[in-house]
């Protein structure tokens, strides 16, 4: 940059690593930082002046320039005033505050008019990737290819319809173990690197950072920041909100519920996201709510996308429920006795739809249902009656979509998905000694890994000490009393082949982690809250689980103990299969009764009940929640692309030349496999790498089996970033070769000129218009040669452009002829991609938003905002797309010799 005197505001200025911003406006300059606002893009940056990677624009005399307006003049002379330019055109005066901030500023003509020119492999491989980058930018599965994840079609179908969506705004609540985990990450890993998410805030239960930190790393390869109060001090300097410091931030709901000016900040700092997990933490009722309530409320009314992650939504019963979808739409959810009276209908509803898939027509009630209310169902079963087989499984869709509950919130269980391992209880009467029984099963289990869980601390010690007083084991601890390293290094301990045997864990073991390599669970004692049990449960009975699960329970008889175990165990049968509908179940029996003088009359009524609201709920609202959280096909359509992009060796061949570009040093290891090492790189501003490298593999497959081996893929930074610094350089935009034995004598220009839709990025316009590439070639006679097959760079050799340059009549006149008859044909081309994405856009947004119109009629799911919103998105992306941009990329000159 220039010194800090020669700045002033209202200068235009472009950002060198991101062009695609467009043309800034420097709006102030103090305490060596720079502050510049893109227009085009709608975004604000702030620099450090002596790193910022800004270029003033200097436009010269015969030059043309763009206005707001969209007039294009050529420059007679350039004048300063103020430090501002000002651009004489004709009789105009265009001072450089008007100029438009779409306005390209790469001229590769430029280079080769002074001979700067690179090698014909460069050129190559720059214009292989501009295609490539055209390609990635486009895809439906950007942000999903990338998560080292088993492709699992439940969680891929969720992933993809809630990142479809503008402002996702759901409650995923998958059975324990079944990944919601995964599925928040993939929905925000593709909101955030399509730049519709750039600012994430996840809030967890503190005992689960670190375990959020590392899976975020290790799977999304995206380091987020943990915030604490150390940390917030030490970026409060003077005044600041720390808040503002990092683009993704993790930290505990508990560190902003017991912190008011922490939460304040956070609340201020702005996000795009908020993900908050273990929700139904969050307590709420008519009269009164929880501080981490009230905070989660704030920051949920100010954040357009909100996942809310919880595998017990109905834990606190109806109230507990509508307290989070309320957090997700308090217009939608604003009266509890009339949320509860909805879910009436959801049985007629999940009726219909088993008729629809078992081949029968819609009844003559159910018509009479659902018809009256819906033009669209109506229109459906026209097309059914008529013999239209194709219109069915729309019309399964639309009654789901316009009268269930898959707007705001997604389950999936265990039950309707099948393929879990088997869980097998063993309730033993081991008296008054437990110690001892527990001494004996380790000893029977022999090297097997063994997971205890009891209530509180205090008896998790107790435990321990008493075991390591009785026989020499290796065992680890995890309870509120240790700090959060403390347990995770423990917990890490268990897992390790030669580690602890057993993991003593008080509460709080029972949420969040993943002990699924263990297949033995100690219940030392039980809680007496059904869902909480099943908490338990799912650290082993999870996705990743290869086998039975045997869980373990000793009580003593005549005890609390043994009313639970035996409740459990032959009232509810809670601990061989996962429960459905534990709070409905114990509002049925009254709740759980202090002292019960007839255990098997209780028994026998808890089954009656159990199999009561079962019946009610597979009848009803888990029915239909299993039928819109999983849709086979869709997800086996998101698979199929991402195991096509798996599978492409040719993406594979090309980063290796990228890396090979920047002077990275790559050993292949085994087959799709490569250790990355510094080795003599070209750039400084390349992902940092280990001293000892980085082992990468292009295998799915060996990526999960392997934690040594990082997945690589075009979501991967370390692809992502050497395409982005290669493209927004000059390398390889200018480029000469001689080719002997042409067909001709002659002179042949090959350019590479690039469509541009310069747009906010929460609209998200790649998805129908990516920089896409336009190749032209003419022959020094002005003729279109683009047809003809392209010249392969290896049958090129280097030669000596000046001998061409000192040519007067080819620098003066053949040269620039060649070059505006490229552009003319380029143009051409640009008019029917721009047309044919204004069209895809326009007709896309127009079939969602017309979906909202009839859906809203009739299900207030779907609020008037959320279509205005949509309405406005589609004519901001008509606009954007319609206004877009060439910008000449690459030209090669070639020199033809027979």
């Amino acid at each position: 940059m220039q010194t800090i005197s020669n700045i002033a505001p209202g200068q235009r200025w472009i950002s060198e690593t991101e062009p695609e911003l467009g043309l800034g406006i420097m709006l102030k300059v103090e305490f060596k930082r720079v502050e510049v606002m893109f227009p085009a893009a709608s975004e604000q940056r702030v620099y450090a002046l002596d790193s910022a990677p800004l270029r003033r624009v200097v436009l010269k005399a015969g030059e043309e320039l763009e206005t707001h307006d969209g007039d294009v003049l050529e420059i007679d002379e350039v004048v300063e005033r103020d430090k501002l330019l000002v651009y004489l055109c004709g009789k105009r005066e265009i001072e450089e505050s008007g100029l438009a901030d779409t306005m390209s500023f790469s001229r590769p003509e430029d280079r080769l008019l002074a001979g700067r020119i690179d090698d014909l492999n460069t050129y190559d491989v720059r214009v292989d990737a501009l295609q490539r980058q055209c390609e990635v930018m486009k895809s439906p599965v950007r942000g999903f290819v990338g998560g080292r994840v088993d492709l699992i079609p439940h969680q891929m179908s969720i992933a993809g319809e809630v990142a479809s969506r503008l402002a996702p705004r759901v409650l995923l609540a998958d059975e324990v173990g079944l990944g919601k985990t995964i599925e928040a990450c993939l929905i925000m890993h593709r909101l955030h690197l399509t730049g519709r998410a750039e600012r994430v805030l996840i809030l967890v239960p503190e005992p689960l950072l670190h375990q959020w930190f590392v899976e975020l790393l290790r799977r999304f390869n995206l380091l987020f920041s943990l915030f604490d109060e150390e940390r917030c001090q030490s970026l409060e300097g003077q005044g600041e909100n720390p808040f503002l410091d990092s683009q993704l931030v993790l930290c505990s709901v508990g560190f902003l519920a017991e912190n008011e000016n922490r939460a304040q900040q956070a609340i201020e700092a702005g996000w795009d996201m908020l993900i908050v997990d273990e929700a139904h933490h969050l307590e709420w009722s008519e009269q009164s709510a929880s501080p981490a309530y009230h905070i989660v409320e704030t920051l949920a009314h100010r954040t357009e996308g909100l996942l809310l992650l919880t595998a017990t939504p109905r834990q606190l019963g109806a109230e507990g429920h509508f307290a989070r979808l309320r957090l997700l739409d308090p217009d939608r959810y604003v009266d509890l006795e009339k949320f509860q009276q909805e879910a009436e209908q959801y049985e007629a509803v999940a009726e219909a739809v088993g008729r629809l898939q078992e081949g029968e027509p819609l009844s003559a009630e159910d018509r009479k249902l659902f018809t009256a209310q819906s033009e669209r169902v109506h229109d459906h079963c026209l097309a059914l009656d008529g013999g239209d087989e194709a219109a069915r499984e729309p019309l399964i869709r639309e009654l789901l979509d316009a009268f269930g509950t898959g707007r705001v919130m997604f389950r999936n269980t265990r039950a309707a998905l099948q393929g879990f391992p088997e869980r097998k209880a063993s309730l033993v009467d081991v008296g008054s000694d437990k110690m001892q029984w527990l001494v004996s099963l380790l000893k029977k289990l022999g090297e097997e890994k063994v997971l205890l869980i009891c209530r509180t601390r205090e008896l998790a010690e107790e435990i321990s000490e008493k075991l390591q007083e009785i026989i020499n084991i290796n065992c680890g601890h995890f309870h509120e009393g240790m700090t959060l390293l403390q347990r995770d290094r423990s917990a890490a301990y268990f897992s390790e082949p030669d580690g602890a045997r057993i993991l003593i864990c008080s509460e709080i073991g029972s949420e969040g982690r993943n002990f699924q390599f263990a297949h033995h669970l100690v219940l030392f004692d039980l809680p007496e809250d059904p869902e909480l049990l099943e908490q338990r449960i799912g650290r082993l009975d999870r996705i990743g689980q290869t086998e039975t699960i045997h869980i373990h329970v000793p009580y003593e008889k005549g005890t609390r103990g043994e009313f639970l175990a035996r409740w459990y165990h032959e009232g509810l049968n809670a601990f061989e299969q996962s429960l459905h509908g534990a709070t409905e179940i114990l509002r049925e029996l009254g709740g759980l009764p202090e002292n019960c003088d007839d255990l098997e009359s209780f028994i026998a009524k808890s089954q009656a009940a159990k199999e009561k609201v079962s019946q009610q709920l597979r009848r009803g609202y888990d029915r239909l929640l299993e039928l819109n959280s999983s849709r086979p096909g869709k997800a086996a359509e998101t698979i199929d692309q991402i195991s096509t992009m798996d599978e492409n060796q040719d993406s594979e061949a090309f980063l290796l030349r990228l890396w090979d570009h920047f002077g990275l040093h790559v050993e292949e290891l085994v087959d799709r496999s490569y250790l990355l090492l510094p080795g003599h790189l070209i750039t400084d501003a390349f992902p940092a790498l280990p001293d000892d490298g980085l082992n990468v593999t292009f295998d799915r497959t060996r990526a999960l089996s392997r934690e040594d081996a990082a997945f690589m893929s075009w979501d991967h930074p370390v692809a992502r970033t050497a395409l982005e610094l290669l493209l927004t350089s000059e390398a390889g935009n200018a480029s000469f070769g001689v080719w002997e034995g042409a067909p001709q004598k002659g002179i042949l220009v090959e350019t590479y000129a690039v469509v541009e839709c310069v747009a906010p990025a929460k609209l998200h316009s790649d998805r129908f218009l990516p920089v896409t590439p336009i190749r032209v070639q003419v022959d020094h006679s002005g003729a279109d040669r683009s047809n003809d097959s392209r010249v392969d760079g290896s049958i090129l050799r280097a030669g000596n452009l000046h001998k061409l340059l000192d040519q007067e009549k080819f620098r003066r006149n053949i040269l620039p002829m060649m070059l505006a008859k490229s552009r003319e044909i380029a143009s051409a081309k640009m008019k029917d991609i721009v047309a044919a994405a204004v069209a895809e856009s326009d007709a896309r947004m127009g079939v969602e938003i017309d979906r909202l119109v009839a859906l809203g009629e009739i299900n207030d799911h779907v609020s008037e905002e959320e279509i205005a919103a949509l309405r406005k998105q589609r004519d901001a992306l008509h606009h954007a797309i319609s206004k877009s941009g060439l910008r000449l990329d690459s030209v090669r000159i070639i020199w033809c010799q027979p």
